[in-house]
Parts: C-alpha cells; structure tokens; sequence
C-alpha cells in the first residue's frame, strides 16, 4: 500500500540545492551555492528554497498560540511544559482571573493544560507565557494529542483546508498550538477518530496527495 504513496523530495543536511535559487527556511549561502541545513521535505516558491524539516522540537516565537502543561504551581506564578527545550513561566498577572498569593493551584495546578500565548522571548530562551486574550484559557474535557512541531503546517492544510475537513467529518472542537499540541473535544468515538487521523497526517505530511487519502480514510472510520 505505501508503495502507492508518492513522497515529495526529501533532502539532508548539506545536500546542493538547484543552482539560481535564493536560500529559504533551513538553508544557508556559501560561495554563491545554496544547502539544506535539515532533514527535511524541499519546495521552490517565487525563487526561494525552503526546507521543513521532518523531526524537531518546538523553538517558541513571540505571538505563537500553544497549549501549555502545568508543571509547577508556584506562589506567583506557574512553570509550563510547552514542548519545547525551555521551559515557560506563566505569571498570576498574565490571566484575567485574579488570583491570590500562594493559591494558584486553585486555577491551575500541575497535569491541567490551557491555551497561551508565548509573550517574550529574551537572548537566553527564557519564555513568558500570557493568557490575557482571546480564546486563551484553560482546557477543560478533550484530549490533547501529541504530534511533531513540524507537522503542524501540514495538519492544519492549505487554508486551513486539512483541519476543516477534520472537524466537519469527526463534528469535533479542534485546536492546534504551534508546538504541536492539539486539543479535540467530542463524544469518545469522534474523539478517537479524529486522533486516529491526526496521527495519519503526521506519519504521512512528508507525502503527495495526502488531503484526498485523509478524506478516503475518514468515510472508511464512519462506515464501519
């Protein structure tokens, strides 16, 4: 079956990129001559080589919406897990409820996840996180699940095209945070469906025609 696949060109790190080409996304120029710096899936736009690379953990950027684990329940503030090698603070000012002094564990406490919004990051990785804005908040029922960083672009689809067709045929609340959490919210069985497919995408976002197989798979899941 996978022999049916048609996988899009992949490149390793040090690998020539087409002569003309300006350096993109994970490349880099030297003597005129363009290189991949990442295992990755190589596309051409407007003269420009960009590579997305197959594994990697989450780099935060300023303005990236992500779903946080609460780690540690501080006086003041909160330590999160945002899937990435530095770890997030999330202080007591940075949520619109108001929360006392050493009773932060009373709105968020070690195993809960929320949405946030990465709102600095300093020369050192060091990363603040904020939930004063819209839609940020805590996650409540669902199911988060895990997939590569570098599969989101590919989950979400084409404007938006892959995750639409997700929730239209599961009938699920879906978010994805840019450091590849997802939260799905539905009956049991739309849940493990949807999260079924999620996996698909990720083992397959490397491939061509990807969105008409995920439409296939899915009628497959509701007409057993």
């Amino acid at each position: 079956m996978n022999a049916e696949i048609d996988v899009r060109e992949i490149v390793l790190p040090g690998d020539l990129q087409d002569p003309g080409l300006k350096p993109g996304d994970w490349t880099y120029e030297e003597n005129g001559k363009v290189y991949a710096t990442r295992v990755g899936v190589k596309s051409v736009k407007s003269g420009y080589v960009n590579i997305t690379p197959l594994e990697g953990r989450y780099i935060p950027k300023v303005g990236d919406r992500v779903i946080g684990v609460i780690t540690e329940a501080m006086p003041s503030s909160w330590l999160v897990d945002i899937n990435s090698p530095y770890p997030a603070l999330l202080h007591v000012n940075e949520i619109e409820k108001k929360v006392e002094f050493g009773n932060t564990a009373s709105f968020l406490n070690a195993g809960d996840s929320a949405l946030m919004e990465v709102s600095s990051v300093d020369e050192v990785r060091k990363v603040q996180v904020s939930m004063r804005g819209e839609g940020l908040r805590r996650m409540d029922g669902g199911q988060v699940v895990e997939a590569s960083p570098t599969r989101v672009p590919r989950i979400i689809g084409r404007k938006g095209s892959m995750i639409s067709i997700l929730k239209e045929t599961t009938n699920c609340r879906i978010f994805i945070g840019q450091n590849g959490r997802i939260w799905v919210d539905g009956e049991d069985e739309d849940i493990a469906k949807a999260t079924l497919t999620i996996k698909k995408i990720e083992a397959e976002a490397h491939t061509i025609g990807l969105t008409e197989r995920v439409k296939t798979y899915l009628k497959g899941l509701y007409d057993k």
